[in-house]
Order: C-alpha cells, then structure tokens, then sequence
C-alpha cells in the first residue's frame, strides 16, 4: 500500500483490520466537560435536553457554538447524540404516526413485498420513500412534523444549507430480530470488493456526506429493541471493510450499547458508526422509528445528462468492438463513461435491494448486456423499465 504525503495509506484492504487497534478506539471515555451543552453521557453516549439547547441556540453566535460541539461530538466524539425531547407536542408525533401507520396498512393490503437493509425481508413494517408519501397525503401533518427546529439544527451542523431529507419508517415488531451490524451509505451499502476499490480518501469523505437519525414515535424501552451503538467506531478508518468481518461482529456483539428512548425523543450520528436495530423481546411493543437519511447537497453532479440514450447510441459500438476482440478493460472504461455507475437514488418500493443492499446500476445492466450479447432493443427497454422503478 503506498502512503501519501500525510502517511497514511492510499488504499484499504481487509489486510489493514486490526481488532486491537480498533478496540483502542471504542475504548475511549466520552469526557462529559468536553461538551458543555450536553446534559450527560449515558453509556458513553452525548446525552442533550432539547430545551437547553433551544435555549442555548437563541442566538447566532450561541447557535454556532452549539452546533460546533454536536460535530465534535459526531465527528470526534463517541459519533453519536440523543436529544431528548427533540419534538415538545406530542400530538404532532401522535398525528405523524397516524399518517404512517395508514401507510403501512395501505401497503399491507396491496400484497407488495418489502425488501430490507441489514434484516431479513418481511420480518419488519417498513415504508419506503415516506418522506413524498406522507407529503402527498397528509401535507398538514407532514408541515407541522418537518418545521421542527432539532432537525434543522443538527442537519445544518454536519452538512450545511441545502442539505436533503429522505425517510424511510421502521416498525420492529414483538419478536423482531435484531439487524445485522453496520455501517451505512454511501460505502456501507459496498461489497467488500466494490468499498476496497474506493481510496482511503473517499473513506475518509463518505460519513461527512449523509448524517443519519430516528425519532421515536412511542417509547423505547430496552426490551423493545432500541438502535445498538457502538461509540467511536466511527473513527477507525477500514471500518467499511471491518464490519462484515467475524472477529468485529463479536466484539460488537460484546461491547455495543443501548439506550432507552421516549416518544418525541432523537437520535443523530456519524453514518460510520457500527450500529444496528436492536431485537424486539416485549410481548406488546411495536416500536416505530422514522428513520432520516440526510444528504449533502453537494452529492449531485453538475449537467443532467441522459445517459440511457447515450447507452442506446453506444451499446452497438460496443458489441461491435467486442466481437473484433477489443479487450475487457477497455470495454468497461467506455461503460463506466457512458452509463450511470451508481444505483442510488431510486425508489425502493419498485427496485428493492432484495439480493443485495443495493440494486443493479444502469452500468451493471449494460455490462451485463455486453457481456451475454443482448439485442439492442431489449437493452433499451430494460433500460426503460430501470428508469421507471426509479420514479417516485
């Protein structure tokens, strides 16, 4: 692995996982008087009372302090904050949790199959894309549940203006099964081989581009299956390439932490964070979440292009090349120019990641296309039939 100038390494394998150097990480104290505005640390976890910090934030000055310190604490801290009463009227959480609940009856009733992150498909009530559904059909509800100043403040911190919302809800039924341990998106979402491809760079700027969170919609208890963290996991560099491994998943299994929730209560951190829904053990608890994936606004490129209709123009030139005998690789550099890598956004209610954490790319689905010797036409209608299921 050759260093860069500031000595670390330009890339990672599962090579570079060390558990010790890890545990050195996890082990660290979170230091309550580093954060003056926290209420407590609770099993190495920022505790923050929502009124103290409204209190606090008043100001533009006192604003920016506060939000400094909630990205200390993200970033080099135990990466993760509860707000307790992050949301102060109960029944803009009751009326919320009205408009979910009838979300998730409505899709029950439609027969659709729901796919998952990190648990097994159907165990749960999830809903996809809730943030437009809800938009669509409770608007008044929707208003007064985004307005909320706690979402605000926090999103702001870790990702400036213009950041993006998504959220996804997550009932855990008595019974649940726990999830799996993990990190999440952007590289979280990788196969091992897919996430060791990317520099240690781009390691490094994954977790400073989406801010992860849940709010409580009932209360919480432990029993319930509250989210297990793992505190200052953020911070180990190969983690994207750790959490899959054996020895990691004991040593989470051993040391995670779980804190108790109540309704109108949040919980934000650092994407990078080992982490995972917890096994619902009550006999009558259904705990819900509303699950926020915020996104920088900078995740975007800069010129709209349609590349389906540049894979159209390009899939004939690329059978061509091939059957001459041009090489693999420089069959997928045009590939990789032509189409869109990434498979994400999309809408996981019509291309859930059913087999995988994420579904096929349209540069998947054209290598594929190269690969087996489609015809053009079916190319362009799967190509057709993608863009669809992305549509919300």
């Amino acid at each position: 692995m050759p260093p860069t100038e500031a000595g670390s390494a330009t890339w990672l394998s599962e090579g570079d996982c060390d558990l010790d150097e890890f545990r050195s990480l996890t082990e660290q104290r979170t230091e309550r008087h580093a954060y003056p505005s926290a209420e407590r640390t609770e099993q190495n976890v920022l505790v923050y009372a929502g009124d103290r910090i409204r209190d606090l934030s008043v100001t533009p000055q006192g604003r920016r302090e506060v939000q400094a310190e909630l990205v200390r604490a993200l970033l080099d801290g135990p990466g993760v904050v509860v707000l307790k009463g992050a949301f102060t009227d109960p029944s803009v959480v009751d009326a919320a949790s009205g408009a979910f609940n009838a979300l998730i009856e409505e899709e029950r009733s439609s027969g659709a199959s729901r796919g998952d992150h990190f648990a097994k498909s159907g165990a749960n009530d999830r809903v996809w894309n809730a943030l437009d559904k809800m938009a669509v059909r409770a608007p008044e509800v929707f208003a007064d549940y985004y307005a909320n100043d706690m979402l605000a403040l926090v999103s702001e911190a870790w990702l400036g203006p213009g950041y993006q919302v998504t959220s996804q809800i997550n009932v855990v039924n008595p019974g649940g099964a726990a999830q799996r341990v993990h990190r999440d998106y952007h590289l979280g979402f990788l196969s091992q081989e897919r996430a060791a491809a990317y520099p240690a760079h781009v390691h490094r700027l994954s977790p400073v581009l989406t801010l992860q969170g849940a709010v409580a919609h009932g209360d919480m208890p432990v029993e319930s299956g509250p989210t297990l963290f793992l505190p200052h996991s953020q911070k180990y560099e190969p983690g994207y390439l750790a959490w899959r491994r054996p020895e990691f998943i004991a040593y989470f299994e051993e040391h995670h932490v779980q804190l108790p929730l109540e309704k109108g209560d949040a919980v934000f951190f650092n994407p990078a964070l080992f982490h995972g829904a917890g096994h619902n053990y009550s006999a009558d608890t259904k705990r819900m979440a509303n699950l926020l994936q915020i996104s920088s606004a900078f995740g975007r490129a800069m010129e709209s292009v349609d590349r389906a209709a540049m894979a159209d123009a390009l899939f004939p030139v690329l059978l061509r090349r091939k059957e001459e005998g041009a090489a693999e690789s420089w069959l997928r550099r045009v590939v990789a120019v032509t189409a869109e890598g990434y498979p994400f956004p999309t809408n996981l209610d019509l291309d859930p990641p059913v087999d995988g954490l994420a579904p096929p790319s349209q540069a998947d689905t054209v290598w594929q296309a190269v690969a087996e010797g489609w015809a053009p036409d079916r190319l362009r209608q799967e190509l057709q039939a993608s863009a669809k299921r992305r549509r919300s």
